[in-house]
């Protein structure tokens, strides 16, 4: 669905930006980019901040007007950092995103971002149907154009992937836990440690070691993680033997 979604950046002043809005679609799985009267484009700029996004640039669509940009879509929707006098009904991105899904499932959609000072005008937003506001800090609402595109696109996927329940989380490479025999031997190799640098002498030894069961008890450590234990443990020692 998202193929029949095109990113259009009115009058974009900054190459950078556009190079940075290709990253963020890229990652993010979109591919259609349109630029409406671009001050520098192409630019080696911004094929430097699209990170390995050059398809992206090589495809983009160059055009003179937005009424152009939008001919052929079925639905618009404008992003503003203000809201307008406009009557467009306004909407977050989260919910502009399910939108969005909804209707490029019909036909061609066009998400509009206006120039960088001075985002889109009344007259751009009357192209539009629905307009989207992402909500910043009040006190400090300038969003980059590239980072409000990079909001946009990742709303997008996730609006996508949790509609097809397609969600799959990089599985984090694990070790087996350390066994009961695993750590009784580590509490020994400890309790010999804590003998021979002294950290016993002036305390109750079963106390100390009761809490230190517990303490590593709560931790649960892998038997990788309590290899690294021991190492630390067996170099003490070894550190000791030099100096005596």
């Amino acid at each position: 669905m998202l193929d029949n979604l095109s990113i259009v950046l009115v009058k974009p002043s900054h190459p950078g930006n556009i190079g940075a809005a290709a990253r963020a679609m890229k990652t993010m799985g979109l591919k259609q980019l349109c630029l409406v009267e671009p001050d520098d484009f192409p630019s080696g700029t911004a094929t430097a901040l699209a990170s390995g996004a050059d398809d992206i640039l090589a495809q983009a669509r160059v055009v003179s007007s937005l009424e152009e940009a939008v001919a052929d879509c079925q639905f618009v929707v404008g992003t503003s950092a203000r809201v307008r006098g406009v009557s467009l009904p306004l909407v977050d991105p989260r919910s502009c995103a399910k939108t969005i899904l909804e209707e490029s499932s019909r036909g061609s959609v066009g998400l509009v971002f206006g120039r960088e000072d001075k985002g889109l005008t009344n007259e751009q937003l009357r192209l539009c149907h629905l307009q989207v506001h992402i909500p910043t800090n009040p006190d400090f609402s300038s969003l980059n154009l590239g980072a409000a595109v990079q909001v946009m696109c990742y709303e997008l996927r996730m609006s996508g992937l949790l509609a097809s329940g397609d969600i799959e989380l990089p599985q984090v490479r694990s070790h087996d836990l350390a066994t009961v025999e695993d750590m009784e031997r580590f509490y020994s190799h400890l309790y010999e440690t804590l003998i021979e640098i002294g950290f016993l002498d002036h305390s109750s030894h079963e106390k100390i070691m009761a809490k230190l069961r517990r303490l590593y008890g709560r931790v649960r450590p892998d038997r990788v993680e309590l290899s690294i234990l021991r190492g630390v443990l067996s170099e003490t020692q070894r550190c000791l033997d030099k100096r005596s």
